[in-house]
């Protein structure tokens, strides 16, 4: 049973004003219930880092700091009289889960740090509850069951990550710092400007924790990105001052280079050291420029790149397309693979990754790396025909007209990597549509403690599989 709320802001109104006349009134704006509390049984997962309940009156809410099957008071963060949902957080828990467990982070909770979004879940708890939405996302926007996308339901955690309830594992290779006006670093609170300071992340990886930014006074400064490679010592910090503001002296607690964002033209500028990390992926060196993308957790290129080639068996002479290939991690790895009689073909639209691919790849005769969107360069290359096909797009998906294209280059197989299980699961429907369907799904808890997973669908032109 759902308790009542508390008398809320509309009725108090209702009391005490007097009732206006329609006709000469203006419409009223509808009334903020930011603030007002209901006690709720909480429902299913939902994709987002929150659970779903409802008011006594129906109304939707997606509430953080749960977990399915609790009963908690939850306090309205955001919404209005009439939205179609509100937000909410657990600020009591009145009938806890047993999947539940005291919160590691100090910073963690109900308008705290928003960096994390189950520290107070266990971590086996946490992957079931990854695999749940994964499984619904499949379901309601491609019609697949796991069955049917050759998934067995597991999210598997990456080497070293499966800790014990109530221990964290440091995996965040790269920390985004917000500075606030006392020049304090921390994180931000979740949907929020406003800055949670801290003294330690605990899912940061080692080697961003001994930078020690949390100690440092960086007042000035907007934001300090930690950055530390995976396979090298390379430890690079990025500054983004103020307007007007002068840098710092960079003084940390290990050995760095330090760039900065220009305040004109948003572009990242070397001030001393490498204007690069390396890092290391499937035995190579890449180059990653200064914010170029490599993958967070310091297992994942490999976790990934062993996936993404069990998936398609390359063979040696094949032609492959790498799209969205960044500084070329899986370009390199399918290079390695289909040897000197095969080609690989990258298209990648950020300046910077393209001159580093271009860099990480050339030893390779038979690779060329395209500048420009996956959408605009394809068409123009006059490539009517592949063997295999990579494709590792940006949180919001490939797309309808993307999947057309690549659905009519009759590939033997094609891996789509995924960080955003709604993103993977439309355009798994558009590959259904386009004649193809998905031979394998596996999934990877690589940012433990958060809501995220990582994706790898394998796919078949249909015929093969019927």
């Amino acid at each position: 049973m759902q308790a009542e709320p508390k008398k809320s802001q509309a009725e108090k109104r209702a009391v005490s004003e007097p009732v206006s006349d329609p006709v000469s009134e203006p419409a009223p704006r509808p009334v903020s219930l930011v603030g007002e509390e209901y006690e709720v049984e909480v429902g299913p997962v939902a994709h987002g880092g929150h659970c779903i309940a409802r008011t006594s009156e129906g109304q939707v809410l997606f509430v953080r700091h749960t977990l399915p099957g609790e009963r908690v008071v939850a306090r309205v963060t955001e919404g209005e009289e009439g939205a179609r949902f509100l937000r909410a957080d657990a600020v009591e828990i009145l009938d806890p889960s047993k999947d539940r467990i005291e919160a590691p982070c100090p910073f963690a909770g109900p308008g705290r740090c928003g960096g994390c979004d189950w520290q107070h879940a266990k971590p086996g708890a946490q992957r079931r509850l990854k695999g749940e939405v994964v499984a619904e996302q499949l379901q309601r926007l491609a019609g697949l069951t796991p069955e049917e996308a050759g998934w067995d339901g597991t999210v598997m955690p990456a080497e070293g990550d499966k800790v014990p309830a109530g221990q964290v594992p440091s995996w965040r290779t790269r920390v985004q710092y917000a500075v606030d006006t006392d020049g304090r670093a921390g994180l931000r609170k979740h949907r929020s400007h406003e800055i949670e300071p801290i003294d330690h992340c605990m899912i940061a990886a080692e080697g961003v924790s001994e930078l020690g930014i949390e100690a440092r006074d960086w007042a000035g400064m907007e934001s300090v990105e930690a950055i530390a490679a995976t396979g090298s010592q390379d430890r690079q910090v990025i500054l983004t001052p103020r307007p007007g503001a002068r840098l710092p002296l960079v003084e940390l607690d290990r050995p760095v280079s330090v760039m900065r964002v220009g305040e004109k033209d948003g572009g990242v500028h070397r001030v001393h050291g490498r204007p690069f990390v390396r890092e290391r992926a499937d035995g190579r060196t890449y180059r990653v420029g200064s914010g170029g993308f490599w993958q967070v957790h310091p297992k994942a290129a490999d976790t990934l790149v062993t996936a993404v080639m069990q998936g398609l068996l390359p063979r040696k002479g094949d032609m492959a397309l790498d799209l969205y290939c960044g500084v070329g991690l899986f370009a390199g790895a399918l290079a390695d693979r289909v040897g000197d009689q095969g080609a690989v073909l990258g298209i990648e639209s950020g300046k910077r990754a393209v001159e580093d691919a271009r860099h990480n790849l050339a030893a390779f005769d038979r690779v060329r790396i395209e500048q420009g969107k996956v959408e605009s360069v394809l068409p123009r290359t006059g490539i009517d025909e592949v063997d295999l096909i990579v494709l590792d797009p940006p949180r919001a998906g490939a797309g309808r007209k993307t999947v057309q294209h690549l659905s009519s280059l009759a590939a033997r197989r094609i891996a789509y990597v995924a960080c955003d299980p709604a993103a993977l699961a439309r355009d798994l429907g558009y590959f259904r549509d386009g004649g193809y369907r998905v031979r394998m799904l596996r999934v990877f808890d690589l940012f433990p403690m958060t809501h995220h997973v990582e994706c790898v669908a394998i796919l078949e032109p249909a015929a093969k599989g019927s």
